[in-house]
């Protein structure tokens, strides 16, 4: 049987593997504290490389790999999550939760309709604003609804999933991106197990980003593919339904303000530029070649047909190949972006932790090897 992501990268690898692993990582925190700006960046690198370093040290004896494993995401998640909170420091994506949950709360709409400055934007659609409206640190919420999903997904071994960097440093800085990525998982395993309208549910609360939407084409081909039209058609209605109901009363109360917000800013289409700006292909081409935001979205397009074509031509019929799928259209999506992170490469590593822990469960719905369902 093959290993699962979690085995693969520190759950129940060789021992001299792991040591090899936090190590890295440790090299790794290090030197993105020495080259980054963001005060908060520089603490997290710093917390996380002892927590690296200290976990490889231990991974070296002959004692339980678990202590290891726990060193490693106290020092990457909870130490700097815990003081960074304290301290009141956060990454801009904090405050724009934040503001967007005041605004919801004192004016009934999420966002600014003639925005101007980008502390003024909210590229977010209207049910992120929920996490502003939640007492405390948005990250608290954020997280803790990235880890139930998760948990809930069945993703086997969260704890060496979370100590990766490219988890770890979200959740302590604060990145809106987990709670969509871990509702994409729930969403696409609820449909693995045969539940249409659980994924609906997942998938529609996972509409918190555009992202949130990438997961429902991939989900619907399989349970298509699995169980028949019925229950996609279900699946389908149900996600849209309760999309639907969180997005459009926003959309049609502030119409100019919802496109400038949640479209035309993300797609670089406004004045203000985006801060989202790491140096991936989307970003290189739309700073750097004349008409390049133009091409970035035609390629885009491209990519997003080709994902499509795939899905009609050989549907998924496993959970793991529909993360697997899911995983590089979102991967492609994040390089093409004209306004891209590299923290958004989160999708398709944690899809890529689902697909590699789910094989053992493309049995459930049946109780026997998939097989088509023309129903």
């Amino acid at each position: 049987m093959g290993k699962t992501f979690g085995e693969r990268v520190a759950g129940c690898a060789p021992r001299p593997v792991e040591r090899y692993v936090w190590a890295g990582f440790a090299v790794a925190a290090t030197g993105f504290a020495l080259v980054s700006g963001p005060a908060t960046h520089r603490l997290w690198g710093w917390s996380a490389g002892a927590g690296y370093a200290l976990a490889a040290l231990l991974a070296r004896g002959s004692g339980p790999l678990r202590a290891a494993r726990a060193v490693a995401v106290a020092g990457s998640v909870v130490l700097p999550l815990v003081g960074l909170v304290a301290a009141g420091l956060g990454q801009s994506e904090v405050a724009v939760v934040e503001r967007s949950g005041h605004l919801l709360a004192a004016t009934g709409s999420p966002y600014v309709t003639a925005p101007a400055a980008v502390g003024d934007f909210n590229p977010y659609l209207p049910g992120m604003a929920l996490f502003g409206v939640l007492p405390g640190d948005p990250r608290w919420w954020t997280g803790g609804a990235f880890l139930g999903a998760l948990v809930a997904a069945g993703v086997r071994r969260v704890g060496p999933l979370l100590a990766c960097p490219l988890v770890a440093l979200p959740l302590a800085v604060g990145g809106v991106d987990l709670p969509v990525a871990g509702l994409t998982c729930l969403g696409l395993a609820q449909a693995g197990r045969g539940r249409a309208g659980g994924a609906g549910l997942a998938l529609g609360a996972a509409a918190l980003k555009w992202t949130g939407w990438l997961a429902l084409p991939v989900a619907l081909a399989l349970i298509a593919v699995r169980q028949g039209g019925r229950p996609a058609l279900r699946c389908a209605g149900t996600c849209l339904a309760s999309g639907a109901a969180v997005v459009l009363p926003f959309a049609l109360i502030d119409p100019a303000g919802f496109f400038r917000n949640v479209v035309a800013f993300p797609f670089g289409l406004t004045a203000t530029a985006s801060p989202a700006g790491s140096p991936l292909p989307g970003h290189l081409l739309a700073t750097h070649v004349p008409g390049g935001t133009v091409i970035a979205l035609a390629l885009l397009a491209v990519g997003a047909l080709l994902i499509g074509v795939s899905l009609a031509v050989r549907p998924p019929e496993t959970l793991r190949a529909a993360a697997g799928r899911l995983a590089l259209g979102v991967g492609l999506a994040t390089v093409l972006m004209p306004a891209t992170r590299f923290g958004y490469l989160v999708h398709p590593m944690v899809l890529a932790a689902l697909a590699h822990g789910a094989g053992h469960r493309d049995t459930e719905v049946t109780g026997r090897p998939v097989e088509r369902n023309p129903a």
